[in-house]
């Protein structure tokens, strides 16, 4: 049975590696056009090669830094090069820096979150609805995750941005009431991604220890789960998801294997 999602266009922010490289493979697989954006090209370009040899009808990269005004206004702008429409946007950007205390934290970190995780799907989603409002349909998910319904020691700015995303989408959710556009959430818990190792600032060996002694999710697992929310019926908006590997309860309640 063809695709619901077949030919429709999908823009993925942060497409680089992690959960948007694996929508982008995954998106393409259901044989969508893609509009992929991040700041690193290199992956970017690998990331899109994946895509098109997955099955995607398209796939198109630019440049973005969702931390910029004028970066994000400058890829809307190549967007409408290509298609007068958008049919979903994967606000994905974002991630961790850091896990101080907000005694020791800084105020790099700090801005680098707000900026992502916050400002940036601002940002996006505003330069991006007038590609999808008069079309009457359309798909904004917006990967949020468990550290914004849990907050836990280390994470208070993390936690914040987050819980502002799960609030964004909510209050978006009501503002387009009756536009046709769909507008939801998906939550993970621990998944092994890059995440880990921007957070500890490239120390691999401390990313490793996150996930020792038990299965994390995965980027393709997330992914999954974003193409079906996707891909339901006009009429069924999946309002929010949240996903956690069977070893993950909640935040503080992890199963750990010893001896591996």
């Amino acid at each position: 049975m063809p695709s619901r999602l077949a030919n429709q266009w999908v823009l993925i922010t942060g497409a680089s590696s992690g959960i948007g490289e694996a929508a982008a493979r995954q998106f393409g697989a259901a044989g969508c056009h893609l509009l992929l954006g991040a700041r690193r090209l290199d992956k970017l370009n690998a990331a899109a090669a994946a895509a098109k040899k997955s099955g995607a009808a398209s796939a198109h990269v630019h440049e973005l830094d969702v931390a910029s005004t004028p970066s994000v206004e400058a890829f809307v702008k190549w967007v409408r090069t290509l298609t007068p429409r958008v049919d979903v946007l994967l606000n994905n950007a974002g991630g961790a820096h850091g896990a101080d205390t907000v005694a020791e934290g800084k105020d790099a970190d700090w801005v680098a979150m707000v900026e992502s995780n916050l400002l940036g799907l601002m940002r996006v989603t505003r330069a991006v609805l007038p590609l999808m409002l008069p079309h009457q349909s359309g798909t904004i998910l917006n990967i949020g995750s468990i550290a914004g319904r849990q907050p836990y020691e280390g994470g208070s700015l993390y936690c914040g941005v987050k819980a502002a995303e799960f609030a964004i989408t909510k209050s978006l959710r009501l503002e387009l009431c009756g536009t046709g556009l769909r507008v939801g959430t998906v939550d993970p818990g621990l998944a092994q991604t890059e995440f880990a190792v921007t957070r500890y600032k490239g120390d691999e060996a401390r990313a490793l220890k996150t996930y020792e002694g038990m299965t994390p999710l995965t980027g393709d697992d997330i992914a999954e789960a974003l193409v079906w929310a996707a891909s339901r019926p006009a009429h069924v908006c999946i309002d929010e998801i949240l996903l956690k590997a069977t070893d993950q309860a909640a935040v503080y309640k992890v199963h750990r294997r010893t001896g591996k």
